[in-house]
């Protein structure tokens, strides 16, 4: 991972009132902002790296030549034991 193009540190108040700025410049610009509460660092808020904007891809039904034979749905009439 490549360091951070710059890092700030910021009070929680600022960081509060400037949110939605701070994010943007963030996100492109690479900005690392490191918020303090009370003087003491208490959260980082950095860019989410690129791969991870890629959306969630479901593996179901993805397996290549797999075949579903029969109702893999409906019951069996089958009772076990600890259904007695």
């Amino acid at each position: 991972m490549k360091p951070p193009a710059k890092t700030r540190t910021i009070a929680a108040e600022e960081f509060k009132a400037k949110c939605l700025q701070l994010m943007e410049e963030a996100n492109s610009s690479g900005l690392h902002l490191i918020v303090t509460k009370s003087g003491r660092s208490f959260v980082e808020i950095r860019p989410l790296a690129k791969d991870a904007e890629k959306p969630f891809r479901s593996v179901i039904g993805r397996s290549r030549g797999g075949k579903i034979l029969g109702d893999i749905v409906g019951t069996t009439d089958d009772h076990w034991k600890a259904d007695m």
